[in-house]
């Protein structure tokens, strides 16, 4: 997309702002066109950080035929598309999309229930499990993204922290009414 590639002005202006310009895609839904412009950076992206970057890059991106602009997060469970996103990822569970089924027979028994990628290797994604490999041209693939598992704990954690952060407030608005 015009204007929308590494070393671009739309590249720097992210740079500049302390995100990563992830992915761009131009996408008809109904009858609208849709630019979505994904960025991230290491602490996450904010509401506040989308609408920055969006008055920044529209001027840039005028030229590109769409109805709406949407800047956004990636989320997490972003899709792994770069060395650097594979080696975040190495080790952990992945979920992997090919754009042709392959023959069951030919997957490892093994490999059928454990995803876990190793490592993005000239062009190949290898998962391993074990003495068993598998290795998918990185252009045999048409999703790669991690797999997000939220247990109990994570649950009970996230309980507590809305439990704290309300009796935070609650402190404070008693501080104030003295």
């Amino acid at each position: 997309i015009i204007g929308l590639y590494e070393g671009s002005k739309s590249w720097a202006k992210a740079e500049q702002q302390g995100f990563e310009l992830v992915d761009v895609e131009l996408v008809r839904e109904g009858a609208s066109r849709y630019l979505r412009i994904y960025i991230d950076k290491p602490d996450g992206i904010t509401l506040s950080n989308c609408e920055t970057y969006h008055r920044a890059v529209a001027p840039l991106v005028e030229r590109v035929d769409y109805d709406f602009l949407e800047v956004c997060s990636p989320g997490l469970d972003r899709p792994l598309k770069k060395q650097k996103d594979f080696d975040k990822h190495a080790g952990e569970m992945v979920e992997i999309h090919l754009f042709r089924p392959i023959i069951a027979s030919d997957i490892p028994a093994i490999l059928k229930h454990t995803r876990k990628v190793y490592i993005l290797e000239d062009g190949e994604i290898v998962i391993r499990a074990g003495e068993n490999e598998m290795r998918f041209k990185q252009k045999e693939v048409s999703l790669c993204k991690p797999v997000i598992v939220v247990t109990e704990e994570d649950i009970a954690l996230d309980d507590e922290d809305e439990e704290a952060a309300g009796e935070q407030s609650e402190e404070g608005e008693a501080s104030d009414e003295q």
